[in-house]
């Protein structure tokens, strides 16, 4: 059940994402809007990994395999028919003359990986704690080496070229803010509920009649509808990568945004990638001075990744919870004297 307090959530959480339209508009600097995009595109990626990870409080490796997935659906299936021939010489026949729309690409790319994650993942989610985490990173692994050895669809280890620009600052937008209102009804859904009842008592909430396996697979395959979606507009939006690109790198800063930000609330996954994207580029920006002053005798590499790892360590020792912990922003003061009273909207899953 959404309450008056879960709608002012969604209303405060809005507000950055229209905030960045807006300066962008009103700036038209290049480069902020590039930025601007990719932090919506990671915010995606960030309430996928929350509707899984924040409810049933089993950290996933495997999200950003389903993100590799969407990326290459998507480029398989918008790309011209000309471009095909060049980039993708092996490709299935079958495929060769496909080309949809770049937003129905990013659905399918969306609709694939759910699909993928519902195949593999069932018996996967009858395990907890250690050897559900070793598991989703084996996970990882195999969707990686899959990529890269299938070259007739992913060009294999080389970088695949040629995809349609399509992804602007807006689309992104529009998504991020369907994605928060999804991930928000998702939490205070009977399903929600009952996933985070799994989450704190494992025995209790199946002496209630929890079916745990199968809640989790339900927060898993939507977790993937994410991924994929934001694989498709990343895809549409930097136009060529290779599968390094959905490996380690991207799985440790995705997760740094949710951990810093706090796994078990959407406000906490927005805060988390918000915060991290301004470190992340202020640093790179601080890192590039450097070297182009030719301060030190060698260059400095790998500054931004250190300093992310290190905020990591120290919110998991002073807030093990992230720095939004337990309650959305909505139920906070003084936002909670505001949005007091509850409103009957319902939504399952």
């Amino acid at each position: 059940m959404l309450d008056k307090q879960n709608i002012g959530t969604i209303c405060i959480l809005i507000l950055p994402i229209v905030a960045l339209v807006v300066i962008a508009e009103m700036i038209d600097v290049r480069l902020f809007s590039r930025i601007a995009t990719i932090l919506l595109i990671n915010l995606i990626l960030v309430l996928g990994l929350q509707i899984f990870t924040g409810n049933s409080g089993i950290l996933s490796f495997a999200h950003i395999g389903f993100m590799g997935v969407g990326a290459y659906t998507t480029a398989v299936l918008t790309m011209p028919a000309q471009m095909k021939s060049m980039a993708l010489p092996d490709l299935y026949m079958i495929l060769k003359s496909v080309e949809i729309d770049p937003i129905l690409g990013i659905i399918a790319g969306g609709a694939v990986a759910a699909i993928v994650a519902a195949i593999i993942s069932y018996p996967l989610m009858r395990l907890s704690d250690a050897a559900a985490v070793i598991t989703s990173f084996a996970v990882l692994v195999i969707m990686h080496t899959v990529m890269v050895h299938w070259s007739a669809v992913t060009n294999g280890p080389r970088t695949l070229f040629g995809i349609v620009s399509a992804t602007d600052l807006k689309t992104a937008a529009i998504s991020a803010i369907i994605a928060v209102i999804t991930a928000l009804w998702f939490k205070e859904s009977r399903t929600g509920i009952l996933l985070r009842a799994t989450r704190d008592d494992l025995v209790a909430s199946g002496a209630i009649g929890a079916h745990i396996t199968h809640l989790r697979w339900k927060a898993f395959v939507l977790s993937a509808l994410y991924a994929g979606i934001g694989g498709g507009l990343w895809a549409h939006f930097i136009t060529s990568f290779s599968p390094n690109a959905f490996y380690l790198r991207e799985t440790f800063v995705i997760l740094g945004m949710l951990v810093i930000g706090g796994a078990a609330t959407v406000s906490g996954a927005v805060f988390g990638t918000f915060a991290v994207t301004a470190a992340f580029e202020g640093l790179r920006s601080f890192e590039n001075m450097i070297n182009a002053a030719q301060i030190l005798t060698r260059p400095v590499v790998g500054l931004t990744e250190i300093v992310l790892a290190c905020a990591m360590i120290g919110i998991l020792i002073l807030k093990p919870g992230g720095i939004i912990e337990t309650s959305e922003i909505g139920e906070l003061p003084p936002w909670n004297k505001l949005f007091g009273q509850k409103i009957k909207l319902k939504g399952d899953l």
